[in-house]
């Protein structure tokens, strides 16, 4: 999927500083972060559903 977005020139500047300081290109720095939200997010909601089927389980085998 290609995806566009609006950077102020104070954000492109420093996106072309941290990607430069990386030795990489700012696009791949870009989505290297976008792919790296979107993986802690996915872990994140593993994480809490997981809690909330454990503190549950008991109820959940009641119900059953």
């Amino acid at each position: 999927m290609r995806l566009a977005i609006d950077l102020t020139p104070a954000e492109e500047r420093q996106l072309a500083a941290v990607a430069a300081r990386l030795g990489v290109a700012p696009e791949a720095l870009a989505a290297a972060a976008l792919r790296d939200l979107l993986e802690a997010r996915a872990a994140e909601f593993a994480a809490a559903a997981d809690r909330v089927l454990a503190k549950n389980r008991e109820l959940y085998r009641r119900l059953a």
